[in-house]
């Protein structure tokens, strides 16, 4: 409990990557169950904003930045496609939910991801343009319900 909550004390806003640095997604094609969502192929995310994290429940670094996520979620449901991607059980994912009171959605990969994503270490995160460039690459806790997460969004939004 008290390594979360350290973690939630020294976890930063993550950094931009800078344009020319940025990785391109080499492909949309991935299939996704979802636990508590409908199942789906990433190349429906195509075009759009996306956020992706990779995740456990027994993570200490993910349990601690889930409540920033869990907030950006909240605002940017409707316009962002958030991807929880985890390889726990339903079991421990069901009780962590409730327990927690989380409701984004979660999907375990039914085939390889695309690179350049990794899931090692979790927490891994991504915030992926409508282009398909990863705008933020950021492994560990993170803060990601801060005001210069935001403006990023709204910008990649914006973008048409």
């Amino acid at each position: 409990m008290m390594q979360i909550f350290l973690t939630r004390i020294f976890s930063f806003s993550p950094g931009i990557v800078q344009v020319e640095e940025r990785a391109e997604v080499a492909s949309f094609n991935w299939k996704l169950h979802g636990v508590n969502t409908e199942s789906i192929n990433f190349d429906t995310a195509e075009g759009k904003v996306v956020l992706i994290n990779f995740w456990a429940t027994w993570c200490p670094p993910c349990i601690a930045e889930m409540p920033s996520l869990q907030k950006l979620y909240n605002d940017y449901k409707d316009e962002v496609v958030f991807l929880f991607v985890t390889t726990d059980d339903d079991p421990e994912l069901n009780k962590f939910m409730k327990n927690k009171k989380y409701y984004f959605p979660i999907y375990r990969s039914l085939s390889s991801r695309p690179k350049p994503f990794v899931n090692n270490p979790i927490p891994q995160t991504y915030l992926v343009d409508k282009k398909g460039n990863i705008v933020i690459d950021k492994s560990n806790a993170a803060n990601w319900n801060s005001d210069k997460v935001r403006e990023t969004i709204d910008q990649l939004l914006a973008e048409q």
